[in-house]
C-alpha cells in the first residue's frame, strides 16, 4: 500500500531506507509516526520535533532491542523500530481483571531497562531538572502540591543511586512483541533513581483504575515486591510524581484532577 500524504511527508526517509507506507501518519505535538514495512517486517517510522524525543531516540538505540523494540535504522531526529501487530493491550488486561499480571509485566520490563549497561548515551535530562515545574506550581496553587513538593525535596535531599530511566511508563508505552515478549516505547530518556519509573505507572490519568478505592494499596505491596523498594521510598515518588503531573497539566491549561486525586491517595497512604 502506497499513501500519497505519508509519501510526501517522510519522502526522504522512505526512500532513504526503501519503505513501504503501511498506514496513516500519525502526527503528535513532539513527534510524527508513519507505519511502514521494512524488508518485508511491520515497522514504525518516528521523526522527532522535540529535543526530548531525539533523546528518547539514541537511548532506544543503546537498549538496542533489550526490554524496549528494536531500532532497525535511525538518523540524528529519526528512528526506525519495530512495530507490534498484536491486538494484546496492557490497559485492556488492567481493565478486565488481570491489574495484578499487568503491573508485574510492567515491572519486569523496566527492571530489563534498567539493567546495567556501558557508555549510556549523551543527553540524558537529570531527573531533578525534570521536577523543576513543580515547586512554582504548589506555591501558586497550594494544597496537596505542596505535599507533593515536600516529597520531592525529600528525596532530592539524597538521591539513590542513577540510573537510566525510561521516563514516560505507563500501559500505553508498553506493547506485546510475541516471541520477544512485553517491550518498552517512547522513552523521553532521563538519568535519576530508579523507583522515579516504577512511580510512574500509578499515575496514568487515562487508567479510571488508579483512583479506586484501595488500588493504590495493593498495587503498592505488588511493585515493591517484584522491583524490590522500599514502600515509603516507593509512596515519595508516587506523591512526587503525581503532583508534577499535575503540575503539567495546569501548565498547559487542563484538568489535573485525576493525578490530584492519586497524590492525595498516595500522600494519605504515606502519612496514615
Amino acid at each position: 500500500m502506497r499513501i500519497d500524504y505519508a509519501a510526501r511527508m517522510f519522502t526522504s526517509f522512505i526512500d532513504k531506507w526503501a519503505l513501504d507506507p503501511a498506514g496513516e501518519p500519525i502526527l503528535t505535538r513532539t513527534s510524527r509516526l508513519l507505519p511502514v514495512r521494512w524488508r518485508g517486517l511491520p515497522a514504525m517510522l518516528k521523526v522527532a520535533d522535540e529535543p526530548e524525543e531525539i533523546s528518547g531516540g539514541r537511548l532506544m538505540k543503546w537498549w538496542d532491542g533489550h526490554g524496549a523494540a528494536r531500532v532497525y535504522a535511525a538518523t540524528d531526529n529519526a528512528i526506525l523500530i519495530e512495530r507490534s501487530d498484536s491486538r494484546r493491550s496492557l490497559f485492556h488486561m488492567a481493565m478486565t481483571g488481570s491489574d495484578d499480571a499487568v503491573t508485574r509485566i510492567i515491572c519486569r520490563t523496566v527492571a530489563s531497562l534498567h539493567a546495567p549497561r556501558p557508555s549510556p548515551p549523551a543527553g540524558l535530562a537529570p531527573l531533578e531538572r525534570w521536577f523543576q515545574a513543580l515547586a512554582p506550581a504548589a506555591r501558586i496553587h497550594g494544597g496537596v502540591l505542596g505535599t507533593c513538593a515536600d516529597a520531592a525535596r525529600f528525596l532530592f535531599s539524597a538521591p539513590g543511586a542513577p540510573v537510566v530511566l525510561h521516563g514516560d511508563i505507563h500501559h500505553g508505552n508498553i506493547l506485546d512483541f510475541d516471541d520477544r515478549g512485553w517491550l518498552a516505547i517512547d522513552p523521553k530518556g532521563l538519568l535519576g533513581e530508579r523507583g522515579f519509573d516504577y512511580a510512574n505507572l500509578f499515575c496514568n490519568p487515562e487508567l479510571p483504575l488508579g483512583t479506586f478505592p484501595g488500588r493504590l494499596h495493593g498495587q503498592l505491596a505488588v511493585v515493591a515486591h517484584e522491583a524490590r523498594l522500599e514502600p515509603r521510598r516507593l509512596l515519595h515518588w508516587i506523591v512526587a510524581y503525581a503532583g508534577l503531573s499535575a503540575a503539567w497539566f495546569l501548565g498547559d491549561g487542563e484538568n489535573p484532577e485525576s493525578t490530584l486525586t492519586i497524590a492525595e491517595i498516595a500522600a494519605a497512604e504515606l502519612h496514615g
